[in-house]
């Protein structure tokens, strides 16, 4: 993907309430994965651009209404908003695919979840006090204690380009429903969806000074839309060395971030799973989306018992995955997002291999004269690489590509599955696959990451909280807890019976 002098069909810059173009007439390309050809092209914003728009946002916060409203209020554009998205769920799920490469399948889904996302925040503004009295023998009983929520100002929305429309939702949905006023900046790679969504804000009613979008480059514009005095909170998902440069700035601004910044994720089977679901709840949680997913289940950890015909059935299954363009209904699965996405896929390989694990199928792109109609795109077959330990990088590290490692531990020994489950840097997601209910919860409490499926993989709901430990990130998304992130406290004390405190009684006026 490259910038051109070539003018964006139609204007993809937000700002100030009008749509336009970069103020340098620099255009981006948007490749479509599939087959590597040009789809469009989006406006690229400059230094320049990215600033007015604080501007905007930041006069616009400091000088309306908007901040002042009750949450209750903002309802009605919450659902307006679901509603839209639903009218338009064709539309949405054609560009995604012509943006990610993945299923139509997938990218339906993504446009039911974010219209229940935003359906859940409109309940949940319902049940936002803006006003709590609060009351306790520890207060005088002259003193009236309010504890005010309120937004907490010009927040800066980062997104990645796996899940675009899901993803910036995410962040969107609470920060709206919360009076705050918003800067978007959607990956470079995959744009699409998220203007098309700021025409549906718009239309549905939300100011249109309170949401500001920038489509270009992170290093165009990162800095500048992290480190201005004027912007308040920076929510960023995505890769973790930008967002320890991201945590870097903030802290400079002594200003809140979140962040969510991928995983590692352990999937334990036992011996007690039944293997056939076992055999498919592994393959679901590795290669979904070419395994272009932060919580994808890309480490098995398997008991030893039935470790060989488990991971047999997995391989078996990853070779018959039918892999195509996303609009023919029986492709399962897409092709990698971008040429730089793929090669440092391919890099992984031969990593592995150095290391001394066992390749048992995939490690390549699709041969173009069995597939020639993959040729042209960014496919990798599913691979999966036997004989793993901890000490290897393809254990240690996130691909982010359709790989799955496999690690094995002693039948009957919980610890050294949960050690195992525990020994990551990150620490998002993972899956517990038992038939023991008691063992599964008892492996679950104890494993150290934000999510945790039991003999399943992958669903996530909005009332659900979504967020890692360690290097993950911190913060939380979705949820009531997804609220809170967008919400100031204010605490006012009144007194009602004014009186001289004679503090300095000697003092004489």
């Amino acid at each position: 993907m490259s910038t051109s002098s070539k003018q964006a069909p139609e204007p993809t810059l937000f700002i100030d309430g009008q749509w336009c173009h970069s103020s340098d007439g620099q255009s981006r390309e948007v490749i479509n994965p599939y087959d590597g050809s040009v789809h469009t092209y989006v406006d690229e914003a400059t230094t320049k651009d990215a600033e007015r728009a604080i501007e905007s946002a930041k006069r616009f916060f400091d000088t309306s209404d908007w901040p002042h409203l009750k949450c209750a209020d903002r309802v009605a554009l919450l659902n307006k908003t679901a509603d839209f998205l639903q009218r338009d769920k064709a539309i949405l799920a054609k560009l995604e695919v012509h943006d990610t490469g993945k299923t139509m399948r997938e990218a339906e889904g993504d446009v039911d979840d974010v219209t229940a996302t935003f359906r859940f925040y409109a309940k949940a503004a319902l049940e936002v006090d803006e006003e709590k009295v609060v009351k306790s023998e520890f207060l005088p009983s002259s003193a009236k204690n309010v504890i005010r929520n309120e937004p907490v100002g010009v927040c800066t929305l980062i997104s990645p380009w796996n899940y675009p429309l899901l993803q910036i939702c995410w962040k969107l949905a609470p920060a709206l429903a919360t009076g705050n006023v918003v800067i978007i900046k959607p990956s470079e790679v995959t744009p699409l969806t998220t203007i098309h969504l700021t025409k549906l804000l718009v239309e549905a009613g939300f100011p249109a000074k309170a949401v500001q979008l920038l489509t270009a480059a992170g290093s165009n514009i990162g800095d500048t839309i992290c480190q201005h005095a004027d912007v308040d909170l920076v929510s960023f998902t995505g890769g973790l060395a930008t967002g320890r440069r991201i945590i870097k700035s903030c802290a400079e601004g002594v200003k809140r971030c979140c962040l969510e910044l991928g995983g590692k994720n352990p999937n334990i089977v036992f011996a007690d799973m039944p293997l056939d679901l076992a055999i498919d709840n592994v393959t679901t949680a590795v290669f979904l989306h070419s395994g272009q997913v932060c919580s994808s289940g890309a480490r098995l950890i398997v008991e030893d018992s039935i470790a060989d015909k488990l991971v047999a059935g997995v391989v078996e299954k990853a070779k018959q995955i039918k892999m195509g363009s996303g609009f023919d209904e029986s492709t399962e699965t897409g092709p990698l997002v971008s040429e730089a996405h793929l090669k440092k896929v391919e890099a992984y390989i031969d990593v592995a291999k150095a290391e001394g694990a066992k390749l048992l199928c995939g490690g390549s792109r699709p041969d173009p004269k069995q597939h020639p109609d993959l040729a042209k795109g960014f496919f990798f077959l599913p691979t999966v690489f036997d004989k793993c330990d901890r000490s290897m990088r393809i254990v240690q590290e996130e691909t982010f590509g359709p790989i799955l490692t496999v690690e094995r531990f002693k039948d009957g020994d919980e610890a050294q599955a949960i050690y195992l489950a525990n020994d990551t840097k990150y620490g998002l997601a993972g899956g517990v696959q038992s038939g023991d209910t008691k063992k599964a919860h008892r492996v679950a409490r104890r494993m150290r990451h934000g999510t945790i499926w039991i003999n399943n993989y992958g669903p996530f709901s909005p009332a659900g909280e979504w967020g890692g430990y360690g290097l993950s990130g911190n913060g939380r998304e979705l949820g009531p807890s997804g609220l809170d992130e967008y919400i100031e406290k204010k605490h006012i004390w009144e007194e009602t019976e004014p009186a001289l405190t004679n503090w300095f009684a000697k003092s004489k006026l």
